[in-house]
């Protein structure tokens, strides 16, 4: 991957500013800028706009629907599209299963789910977690019981981002507990409609409803809708969680934030004389570089055909990190304006920032604790 940008892909670059600027729904931007909780709604127009461009499945091979961009095309895209303000697609969808289904699924599979995904009409939800395994994903334990063409499943996923909209979620269950932990795991989907699946809100301390636990009493799955072999689920889960990693960057974004938070304290006379508050949001800057040098290194192993592989792994570390300390610093600035009512919808700034650090606490938690990451690095890179 060259990382100077060409001609073509400043040409690029204007084509995509371009379509935020003028073809983009104005009061999503509006919508997204505020704060206030998007809706099912929200998110399948934004996805759906982008669709209509052949730019929402970016990630996915060209001939189940990706446009075939370079690496340097997707950063220019992301960077972008995070600059403008615009709506990320849910990544459940699009990010995650599709890229399963497209390297893992079936003829009839991929026939079946990805158009849906394509075109934002089936809405997706992760089923991982369970009360008892989290971060250790291995240690799952709901059941899936084969009785001939189908399997009876019986447990609970926690923690399941937007499960209230979804309309079909993937999951891991066990269908053997003979093996290493690791082993026993089958990857399978289920229409949310289907008897015996309940959803359960959960409130999170950011005020929001994203977060849901959904309970699976019985429930009939055909074997028709398990993806690739029985047992070999972790296999696949770990593709998944290579890509659910490398989502997380968010740099455009990020420079955003700090660019604001550089202005409201070059008009703070007290800040602004901060040596010890300038120093760390000047030491953020730098942490902010090494992101954007990580991201695109793991773009360039990706444009050479390896997978995210170990780097998924640091990438998610350093934008996680430095989330929580970009919203610790709004707290900071804020904090004088602080003892307001807290309302999680409420788009005035003191608000806005209190939501923001609530809300980055869990980002070091979820998608893999961070402290596994850093054994994974330990053991795979580090040889120790």
């Amino acid at each position: 991957m060259d990382m100077n940008f060409s001609a073509a892909d400043a040409q690029f670059r204007q084509q995509v500013r371009e379509f935020f600027s003028t073809q983009y729904p104005k009061d999503l931007l509006q919508k997204a800028a505020s704060g206030v909780s998007l809706d099912k709604i929200d998110y399948q127009r934004a996805e759906r706009a982008l669709a209509e461009q052949g730019w929402l499945c970016v990630n996915w091979p060209r001939q189940y629907g990706g446009p075939g961009w370079t690496p340097n095309h997707k950063y220019i895209f992301d960077q972008e599209l995070e600059a403008a303000g615009a709506i990320s697609p849910v990544p459940m969808g699009v990010i995650y299963v599709g890229p399963v289904i497209c390297a893992f699924g079936s003829d009839e599979q991929k026939a079946r789910w990805l158009p849906g995904v394509q075109q934002s009409t089936t809405f997706w939800a992760q089923g991982y977690s369970e009360p008892d395994a989290g971060s250790d994903l291995a240690s799952l334990n709901m059941q899936a019981a084969k009785e001939g063409d189908s399997y009876r499943v019986t447990g609970t996923k926690i923690w399941t981002s937007l499960a209230q909209h979804a309309d079909w979620m993937f999951l891991l269950a066990r269908t053997s507990t003979e093996e290493r932990k690791q082993q026993g795991i089958t990857f399978l989907c289920v229409s949310m409609d289907t008897p015996g699946i309940e959803v359960h809100p959960i409130t999170s301390i950011d005020g929001r409803h994203s977060l849901n636990r959904v309970t699976l009493d019985d429930v009939v799955i055909p074997v028709e809708n398990r993806i690739g072999n029985e047992g070999e689920g972790w296999h696949y889960a770990n593709f998944l969680l290579g890509n659910e990693r490398t989502s997380y960057a968010h740099v455009a974004q990020k420079r955003m934030q700090m660019a604001a938070i550089g202005a409201y304290v070059a008009g703070d006379p007290y800040l602004s004389n901060d040596s010890a508050f300038r120093q760390r949001v000047n030491a953020l800057h730098v942490r902010l570089d090494a992101l954007d040098l990580t991201v695109l290194r793991t773009l360039a192993s990706v444009a050479d055909g390896e997978s995210p592989g170990d780097e998924s792994s640091i990438l998610k570390i350093l934008a996680t990190e430095i989330a929580q300390d970009i919203a610790e610093l709004a707290m900071l600035m804020h904090a004088s304006s602080l003892v307001e009512k807290f309302e999680p919808d409420n788009p005035r700034q003191p608000a806005k920032a209190t939501m923001e650090y609530l809300g980055t606490r869990a980002q070091s938690i979820y998608g893999g604790a961070n402290e596994i990451q850093k054994n994974i690095i330990a053991k795979r890179v580090l040889q120790l």
